[in-house]
């Protein structure tokens, strides 16, 4: 029930940067957004030894078997094992990003049910078996992804290993795609090379302010800074997203270590943040929740650290995976808000 539900309520706004600190860090945060309903978000953590086996049309436990080799802490929805973001103890992080009209899997073949995996637990398969971008590619290439549900939408990957390469995934006419990654930036439709070719529409675009410029006796001033920017697109379909994620990110301020490069990000991803309201017509009944943008997460990939806010509480909250013996810790999943409220500190004034 719970991923009809999750399918049902798209989440077509989600967006990814990638931030490099000095310290050799690599940093992939993104924001993810569904505007139909609230969902059951929660955070996992598996240990090594841990036994799975994946859903698929023919129904649960009927699919592709595996153990996890590398335990892994991921965030996702209704399901411990339908992970969206997550980092396993091998430094690999895998994302998985909703890809509607674009993607095509292949169908649902009952003779290669054991080797076959539902896309939303794609995640959690990567992060349990593999710790390195070339494990993942020749891997994916002898499973067969399907949907779980006839109709529903396909979705696509990021993934990022700890020497930094990251590529994104494509699953198209049935067959796995492989994008290097080559600035970090990920959304929805269309399909990853149009995006890069798309940026190439906003040449003009460049960081700091324009002009002075003469136009014959008149001298041209900018209003105010930032004017370099002056038409990057600040509408929230993935087009536009991906054009400003892209110059945000890559012109971003040089952060020292991977904690300032991770807090830096949730900055950036406030560009980011859907109204809930922008998702619907004027007076469409909308669902009772604070925002499209249900979560933000930032992992610091040298750190091992993962860091989230949620629509409820933008306090940052952190896993430090440091701190867990992936031997001997429970397969556990847990709420990503305790209390779906802000944490309003009080200033005392005496």
């Amino acid at each position: 029930m719970g991923l009809a539900l999750v399918h049902a309520n798209r989440a077509d706004a989600c967006t990814g940067i990638t931030l490099k600190s000095g310290d050799g860090s690599t940093v992939v945060a993104r924001t993810i957004d569904w505007s139909g309903t609230t969902m059951n978000n929660i955070y996992v953590v598996a240990p090594r030894n841990h036994s799975f086996r994946a859903t698929t049309p023919a129904g649960e436990n009927t699919g592709l078997e595996f153990t996890t080799k590398y335990g892994y802490v991921g965030l996702g929805m209704e399901e411990a094992d339908y992970v969206v973001d997550g980092m396993n103890e091998a430094g690999l992080v895998a994302e998985l990003f909703y890809f509607p009209a674009y993607g095509e899997y292949k169908s649902f073949n009952r003779d290669n049910a054991d080797r076959t995996i539902g896309d939303l637990q794609l995640v959690s398969w990567l992060l349990a078996s593999f710790s390195t971008v070339d494990e993942v590619q020749q891997a994916v290439r002898g499973v067969d992804v399907v949907n779980i549900y006839p109709g529903a939408s396909t979705v696509h990957w990021r993934i990022t290993d700890a020497t930094g390469r990251q590529v994104i995934l494509e699953i198209v006419d049935g067959e796995p795609k492989f994008y290097e990654s080559e600035i970090g930036v990920l959304t929805n439709s269309p399909g990853y090379p149009w995006h890069i070719a798309n940026l190439n529409n906003y040449v003009n675009l460049m960081p700091g302010t324009a002009g002075p410029t003469k136009l014959g006796p008149l001298t041209l001033r900018a209003f105010g800074s930032g004017s370099g920017f002056h038409g990057i697109p600040g509408d929230f379909t993935p087009p536009s997203r991906f054009v400003r994620a892209a110059f945000l990110s890559s012109f971003n301020i040089p952060m020292p270590t991977g904690y300032d490069a991770a807090m830096h990000s949730f900055h950036i991803l406030n560009n980011f943040d859907v109204p809930l309201a922008a998702q619907y017509s004027v007076g469409a009944k909308m669902p009772d929740m604070p925002s499209a943008t249900q979560w933000t997460v930032s992992i610091d990939m040298g750190g091992r650290m993962i860091y989230y806010r949620t629509m409820y509480n933008s306090t940052i909250r952190s896993i430090n995976m440091g701190n867990i013996d992936f031997d001997t810790v429970a397969f556990q999943s847990h709420p990503l808000d305790t209390v779906q409220r802000e944490t309003i500190i009080p200033i005392t004034i005496e």
